[in-house]
């Protein structure tokens, strides 16, 4: 093969050079393309990621609102009047109102008495009717609030049917306190707070306060349930957690729930409820104590009065401090009048004296509860005026009513007692966290 000429071989390695030149330019702009389509790419992703928030705002703004609904019946198209029952106003009173005729009203009182009966309306209770918009509006159904919670739906239309409902009960958690000058009842209203408090109070220490005997300078803290419907506060549900200052002592309350079943425990772990309660009524004053030597009002001479003397207005509720059996209710030949003896067990009786009339059932033989009601305050037999003479035994032997301790119920369940000082630490700190010269506070953990 001959040899390559000088000025070829020179023109080969010329193109070779600029070939080469133009491949590196090549690969570059390759690179540098590539490098615009990644950031091009990343752009439009991450772009693309803020698209369907706002095409989410923009069909949210087209989505039409939600129907609004009244006692489980939408109204969006119907005319709802709400007003009060007036003073001996009747269903027909109401109805012919809306062109509701006879025959169809009366046809409702019969069918629907089995849900409710409508001789039982109450005066000042609400109630809807919901008519059509047409220009000559139709009653379709009419509802009675049976109280702010419970009501009957009556459905006018084609067929009448009677539904009873519950209205949704929104719970939050609110705190009281207070400090006793003269009553529990009278705190409770001083500083604005649901005066049914006490009564749940009272019933919560009922074996550990005499609540009849408070002082001057008692106090309370309070977490308890306030309950709402639209709104509106509808009264108290549960005390979650309380402490009671009764003569400088703390008496704590815990509500705790173990075997499905709610009670109160103080911060040991020990049940509030006792085999006895502290008193069986609710009185004004002792006006007699336990004495082995009383000068009596009306015999004039000195004998044991082996009980405790209730002063109470004639015909208060007298309970049973415990469960029992009734040996005897007749009337005592000794100067106890109309009397009650309950046997509890083995060890205790009570015995309950002077009372105008007996409980429903009360007799010999007959199991009676904790607080049931046995008998009324009266004056039978010798007495200068009503009260109740009350007498407890051991053992066959009188003993001082207001000086008995009574045995505790049983306490948390061992396997229970991590989960109730959990239950106890929560309330405890939020009682802690409540000065007593707040009037009133709201919480919002529950």
């Amino acid at each position: 093969m001959p040899p390559f000429n000088p000025e070829v071989k020179q023109f080969f390695a010329f193109n070779a050079m600029i070939f080469k030149g133009m491949r590196k330019k090549s690969i570059i702009i390759i690179i540098l393309t590539l490098l615009v389509l990644l950031v091009s790419g990343w752009f439009l992703i991450n772009k693309n990621k803020t698209k369907p928030r706002t095409i989410f705002n923009s069909e949210a703004e087209k989505l039409p609102p939600e129907p609004k609904v009244l006692y489980g019946i939408n109204v969006d198209s119907c005319v709802v009047v709400k007003e009060k029952i007036k003073r001996n106003e009747f269903l027909s009173d109401i109805l012919l109102k809306y062109n509701v005729d006879y025959s169809t009203i009366d046809k409702l009182a019969r069918e629907t008495k089995a849900v409710f009966d409508v001789r039982k309306f109450r005066y000042n209770n609400y109630y809807s009717v919901i008519l059509t918009k047409d220009s000559l509006p139709k009653a379709k159904y009419f509802v009675y609030e049976i109280s702010p919670v419970d009501y009957v739906v009556y459905n006018l239309q084609d067929t009448i049917i009677a539904t009873r409902g519950l209205k949704n009960i929104v719970v939050e958690a609110d705190t009281a306190t207070g400090i006793i000058n003269s009553s529990l009842w009278n705190a409770m209203t001083d500083n604005n707070t649901n005066p049914n408090l006490a009564n749940e109070l009272s019933e919560i220490y009922a074996w550990t306060i005499d609540f009849f005997g408070i002082q001057k300078g008692d106090n309370y803290k309070v977490v308890y349930e306030n309950l709402f419907v639209d709104g509106e506060s509808i009264g108290i549900g549960k005390v979650l957690g309380a402490n009671f200052n009764h003569s400088g002592g703390d008496n704590f309350a815990i509500y705790f729930v173990q075997d499905s079943t709610g009670d109160y425990f103080d911060e040991h772990a020990n049940s509030l409820r006792r085999t006895f309660l502290k008193a069986p009524l609710r009185y004004k004053r002792i006006s007699s104590g336990f004495s082995y030597s009383r000068m009596h009002p009306i015999l004039k001479y000195r004998r044991p009065h082996l009980g405790v003397d209730y002063a109470a207005d004639r015909g208060t509720p007298v309970v049973a401090i415990g469960d029992g059996v009734v040996v005897f209710a007749k009337w005592d030949n000794g100067g106890g009048g109309r009397a009650i003896k309950v046997k509890h067990n083995g060890t205790y009786t009570t015995v309950y004296m002077h009372l105008s009339k007996y409980g429903e059932g009360i007799k010999a033989g007959a199991k009676v509860k904790q607080g049931q009601v046995i008998g009324y305050v009266g004056a039978s037999g010798l007495a200068t005026g009503p009260h109740l003479d009350f007498r407890f035994y051991r053992n066959g032997k009188a003993v001082d009513p207001t000086k008995v301790e009574s045995p505790a119920a049983e306490p948390v369940d061992s396997t229970n007692l991590e989960r109730f000082e959990v239950e106890k630490t929560k309330w405890l700190e939020i009682l802690k966290g409540v000065p007593l010269s707040k009037v009133d506070t709201g919480i919002s953990e529950k």
